[in-house]
């Protein structure tokens, strides 16, 4: 049985707060790799009636049925079962990845704050018995979050603001491949990178020690072997990979929610030192408002633009 990682984004096209990528991988059967079918006892759909499954869906989809508690919901039966600081969700009580360094030195996080924010973690857990027991227990998770500052690093040594994408999935593959146990196949399903059909380069420099081979390159899939890992690895890029497969949803909705968590931070930081300042979600129009609205505040601070504002 492999793994199959679902690897999604949020947050690529503001101009404020970070980019958040996220990947969860789940062991499931060959004949089925997306998991709807295998895990339709224990997982509902958006556009099903409401019963005891758990809602997992496209990370939008189940926001607007109940903002982070709904996300919670989904989240918290399969990655937790106790309380964590946001620090430690992250990357853990260990060592600061050089990513955790980049948020850490952001103002407005905080990294001792307490999740979930709107769910009893424990009563979740029970609640997800029936879901962890349909993929034998097992279920791991990465993430990487670019701050603005760093954003705007990258897209200025690179001229490209897809190679913030493309380091972080980069970053993911190697994790992921890394951190299952050694030997045992694994499948990454990631939504396409801005359209594009060629992913050889990127596979090839996720994975240096493999021969890369391309079995498909359309607009519909791109798909990639990877031989002389030690292990079958399989790379495929879809568009609307989070409609065909449960482990992108679950990834889109961990994406999401740290997201929705790190702007929430945002937010409230920037209120303090503006008081009655509306909050934002960071998208154009609504940010150029909120980021006129804090210039006095950056100033005070010390703050440069490329701080705060990403230029793409």
């Amino acid at each position: 049985m492999p793994w199959v990682v679902g690897i999604d984004e949020a947050g690529y096209g503001p101009n404020l707060g970070p980019l958040v990528q996220a990947a969860v991988a789940l062991p499931l059967p060959e004949p089925d790799l997306g998991g709807w079918a295998t895990l339709q006892a224990v997982v509902r759909r958006s556009r099903e009636p409401v019963d005891s499954r758990l809602l997992i869906d496209d990370s939008k989809k189940v926001y607007t049925r109940g903002g982070l508690a709904a996300l919670e919901r989904g989240l918290w039966p399969v990655l937790g079962e106790s309380s964590h600081r946001l620090d430690h969700f992250l990357w853990g009580p260990g060592a600061v990845p050089a990513w955790g360094e980049d948020l850490g030195g952001e103002n407005w996080f905080n990294g001792s704050e307490s999740l979930p924010l709107a769910v009893d973690p424990a009563a979740e857990w029970a609640n997800g018995t029936a879901f962890r027991a349909a993929i034998g227990q097992r279920c791991r998770s990465a993430v990487r979050i670019v701050p603005a500052f760093r954003f705007n690093q990258i897209v200025d040594a690179t001229g490209s603001k897809a190679m913030v994408l493309t380091r972080g999935l980069t970053e993911l593959l190697v994790s992921l491949t890394e951190e299952l146990p050694a030997g045992e196949p694994i499948v990454f399903l990631c939504d396409k990178l801005g359209g594009r059909n060629f992913y050889a380069g990127l596979v090839q420099e996720a994975f240096p020690a493999g021969w890369v081979i391309a079995e498909k390159e359309t607009a519909a899939e791109s798909r990639y072997r990877v031989e002389l890992l030690g292990r079958p690895v399989r790379i495929v890029f879809r568009p609307r990979a989070d409609g065909e497969s449960v482990a992108v949803a679950l990834a889109s909705m961990l994406g999401k929610y740290l997201r929705e968590v790190c702007m929430a931070q945002f937010n409230r930081f920037w209120s303090q030192l503006v008081p009655g300042i509306k909050p934002t979600a960071g998208y154009p129009v609504d940010a150029r408002r909120f980021f006129n609205q804090i210039k006095p505040a950056l100033a005070q601070l010390g703050l440069g633009v490329d701080q705060v504002w990403r230029k793409k």
